[in-house]
C-alpha cells in the first residue's frame, strides 16, 4: 500500500552531483589568467537541496563526497543550511568531484570538471533506500546522473520506490554534454549538443515524471527536435507531468494538460530582466523557487513567479548555492522590487540575503575580551616585562576560558592579531566565538591599525570565516561635526569591507569618556549610525544609566534592523560587584545577549604574571575563577 503523503517526514530528496565550486574572481578574466578563486558547494541537486531549504522546505540529498576535506566541507555546508544528509554517503576511495568557474562576460563562462572517478559519479543503487525515499513528497532526479550506468541506475531504483509510494517524480534535465562524452574538457560550459543516445536515455524517464524542467536547449534534447514547440509535443505525447520550459529573462512556460498551437500560450509568470552577471547556477535556484510553490499546491503562476525571481537572483550574483536567496528576501523582492538590475547592487535586499544566510550563532554570548594592546604593553612597561611575553598570557586567559566553558556553547574572546595571534590558533580548538579589533587603540578620530600595515580587505580575507570584525570608536552624539565625519567615514569603510568579504561586524561604542552619558546618548549614536548605512551584526556597549535608556536602544534597534543579533555589554575596567549590578540592570532589555568583559578578569592577574608573583597555572586558575564568577551572574540573571 502507498505511504500517505501526510506521513511525509521530508518536502523533496535530491539525487545525483554533488562537488565543491572554485569561482575565479576576477570578473572578465580568462581562467588562465585566474589568480584568486572563492570556494562554494555546487552539484545541480546539491544547489536544489540548499535552495529549496533556504525557501522553508524540508530537503535532502542523496549523493556521494570524499572522506576528505573538500568532502566535510560540503557535509558541514549542508548541516548549516539545515539540509538533511542521511542519504550522504562518504567514499572512503574516491576524491570530491572539483569544477573550476569564471566569468568572461555576458554570455561566456569557462568551466571545467574535475570528475574523473570522482565520488558522486560513484553514486549506486544499494545508497538508494525505500523507506528514506518514502519519506519524501518528491523526489528530483537530474539528468546529468543518467549518463553514467551505476548512477542512472541509482536513480531509476529512486524512481520507483517513489512511484511505489505516491510519491512525486521531478526531473531536471540538467544536460551538460560534456559531462556524457559528447565535449572535451575545455568545453564545460557548452549546454547543447544534439545526441539521438542522450535522448533516448532521457526519454526513457520520461514518462514515470511529474514534473520535468528544462531550459529549451534541454527539452530539445529530451524531446529529440531542435524546433522547442515540436520537442515539448513529443515529451507530452511520452509524459502527463506538468513541462516547464526556462526562458532566461522572459521567465518561464508552463504546460498542464495539451501543447497549443504556441508557445506562449502556456501558463506564465512575470519575468524579472536582470543585468546577467553569471548564469551558472540559475537553472537550480529556479527549480529551488518553483518546488517552494509546486510542493507547497500554489497556482502555476505564484511557482512560476517564485522560479522566476529566485533565477534572477541567482544571474545578478557570482556563486551557485551560496547566493540562492533566502523566503525572506523573495519576499521581499517581490513586495518592494528593486531599483537595480544588478540586484547584488541593491543594498536592502543584500542586507536580508546577508543577515538570513550568515552562519549560525549562539543565542547568548559570555566572552572573556583580551584584545587590549596598549593597556597590557602599559602594564609590562610599569613592571619591566618584555612585550613578547603578553602573547604568552594570553594564551593562558584561552586556557582559563576553555575551563569555564568545559566544551558547551555561547561562549566566546575578543583576541587582536598583535599579540594574540597563538592565543587566536588557541581559541579555535575550543570552538569559541571570537572577534577581532581593527582599531588602532584609543585613536580619535577613529584609526585602523590596518591603515599602517597593508589593506583592510586583504587583512579580512586572511581571517577565518567566522572570525567577526570588532571596531571600537569613542563617540559621543555632541561631538564636533568634522569629528563625526572622519569617524563615520572609518566606519563606513569598515562595514562595507566587512561585507564584500563576507565577515560580521561588532561595532563598539563607548560615549562616556568624552561626555556625559544621558538616557539617550548611546541611543542617537546608534541612530546616526544606522542613518548612514551601518548596520553592525553586533553591538557592544557600556552600561547605561537607566532602564530607559536600554529601551531607547531596544527602540533603535528594532527600528532599524530587527536581524541584529544583540548587544553584548563591555566592562571598562569596573569592579566585579559595579559589573553584576550592570547585568542586573540590562535584565530586562531584549538586545542585550550577553557581554565581552576583560580587565574585570584578567587586570590584577595580568599585572601578578607579568610581574612575575605567579605563575602560569596560578594566572590561568584566577582568571578562570573570575571569568566563571560573571558566567554564572550573567546565566542566573
Amino acid at each position: 500500500m502507498p505511504t500517505a503523503a501526510s506521513d511525509t517526514t521530508l518536502d523533496v530528496i535530491a539525487i545525483g552531483r554533488s562537488s565543491v565550486d572554485l569561482y575565479g574572481q576576477q570578473i572578465g578574466g580568462r581562467l588562465e589568467d585566474m589568480g584568486t578563486f572563492v570556494k562554494a558547494v555546487g552539484g545541480c541537486p546539491t544547489n536544489i537541496a540548499i535552495g529549496t531549504a533556504r525557501l522553508g522546505l524540508k530537503s535532502a540529498v542523496i549523493t556521494r563526497v570524499g572522506d576528505e576535506q573538500m568532502g566535510r566541507f560540503i557535509l558541514e555546508q549542508l548541516e548549516r543550511e539545515g539540509v538533511e544528509t542521511n542519504g550522504v554517503v562518504t567514499d572512503p576511495k574516491r576524491l570530491t568531484a572539483l569544477v573550476i568557474l569564471g566569468v568572461r562576460d555576458e554570455k561566456t563562462f569557462p568551466l571545467i570538471f574535475y570528475r574523473s572517478d570522482c565520488a558522486d559519479a560513484a553514486l549506486h543503487e544499494s545508497e538508494i533506500h525505500e523507506a528514506f525515499i518514502a519519506s519524501a513528497k518528491a523526489i528530483v532526479v537530474t539528468g546529468t546522473h543518467f549518463a553514467l550506468p551505476d548512477a542512472a541506475a541509482a536513480q531509476k531504483k529512486a524512481i520507483r520506490f517513489a512511484r511505489k509510494h505516491g510519491r512525486k517524480v521531478v526531473f531536471d534535465v540538467d544536460y551538460r554534454p560534456n559531462l556524457w562524452g559528447l565535449a572535451g574538457h575545455a568545453a564545460g560550459e557548452e549546454r547543447y549538443v544534439r545526441s539521438d543516445n542522450v535522448t533516448r536515455h532521457l526519454q526513457e524517464i520520461l514518462p514515470h515524471c511529474d514534473l520535468i524542467v528544462g531550459t529549451e536547449e534541454e527539452l530539445h534534447a529530451a524531446g529529440g527536435s531542435e524546433d522547442t514547440l515540436t520537442a515539448i509535443r513529443t515529451i507530452r505525447s511520452l509524459s502527463t507531468a506538468t513541462i516547464v520550459c526556462k526562458r532566461g529573462p522572459m521567465g518561464c512556460v508552463v504546460f498542464t494538460g495539451a501543447i497549443p498551437a504556441s508557445i506562449e500560450d502556456g501558463i506564465k509568470g512575470p519575468g524579472f530582466p536582470v543585468e546577467v552577471y553569471n548564469v551558472l547556477g540559475a537553472g537550480d535556484a529556479f527549480m529551488s523557487g518553483f518546488l517552494r510553490g509546486f510542493l507547497r499546491d500554489e497556482p502555476i503562476e505564484t511557482c512560476c513567479a517564485w522560479a522566476n525571481a529566485c533565477g534572477a537572483f541567482a544571474v545578478s550574483r557570482l556563486l551557485c548555492s551560496p547566493e540562492s536567496p533566502t523566503f525572506p528576501e523573495l519576499q521581499y523582492f517581490l513586495k518592494h522590487g528593486s531599483q537595480h538590475r544588478a540586484l547584488r547592487q541593491d543594498v536592502e535586499i543584500n542586507h536580508v540575503h546577508w543577515a538570513t544566510t550568515r552562519q549560525p550563532q549562539p543565542a547568548g554570548i559570555m566572552a572573556l575580551a583580551i584584545d587590549h594592546r596598549a593597556q597590557l604593553e602599559n602594564m609590562a612597561d610599569v613592571v619591566g616585562a618584555p612585550h613578547e611575553r603578553i602573547a604568552a598570557f594570553k594564551t593562558l586567559a584561552v586556557a582559563a576560558a576553555a575551563r569555564v566553558a568545559a566544551g558547551r556553547p555561547g561562549f566566546g574572546m575578543l583576541i587582536d592579531g598583535k599579540h594574540g595571534r597563538e592565543a587566536l590558533f588557541r581559541a579555535g580548538d575550543h570552538g569559541f566565538w571570537i572577534a577581532r579589533p581593527l582599531e588602532l587603540p584609543g585613536s580619535r578620530p577613529l584609526v585602523l591599525e590596518t591603515d599602517a600595515t597593508g589593506s583592510l580587505g586583504a587583512t579580512l580575507a586572511e581571517w577565518p570565516v567566522d572570525h567577526i570584525a570588532k571596531c571600537l570608536c569613542f563617540y559621543h552624539p555632541d561631538d564636533p561635526a568634522e569629528l563625526k565625519a572622519a569617524q563615520e567615514a572609518v566606519l563606513k569603510r569598515v562595514a562595507l569591507a566587512c561585507r564584500q568579504v563576507g565577515r560580521e561586524l561588532l561595532v563598539e561604542i563607548i560615549a562616556s569618556k568624552h561626555g556625559p552619558l544621558h538616557d539617550d546618548s548611546t541611543a542617537q549614536v546608534m541612530e546616526r549610525l544606522y542613518a548612514i548605512g551601518i548596520r553592525p551584526d553586533w553591538w557592544k556597549l557600556e552600561t547605561q544609566p537607566s532602564a530607559a535608556a536600554w529601551q531607547a536602544i531596544d527602540n533603535v534597534i528594532a527600528t532599524h534592523d530587527p536581524y541584529c543579533r544583540g548587544v553584548l555589554l563591555l566592562g571598562l575596567d569596573a569592579p566585579e560587584d559595579v559589573v553584576m549590578q550592570a547585568f542586573r540592570g540590562s535584565r530586562n532589555a531584549a538586545s542585550v545577549k550577553g557581554f565581552a568583559i576583560g580587565r574585570t578578569i584578567f587586570g590584577e592577574v595580568a599585572r601578578a604574571w607579568l610581574s612575575g608573583a605567579i605563575d602560569d597555572e596560578a594566572a590561568t586558575v584566577r582568571m578562570a575563577q573570575n571569568f566563571g564568577k560573571l558566567a554564572a551572574a550573567w546565566e542566573s540573571r
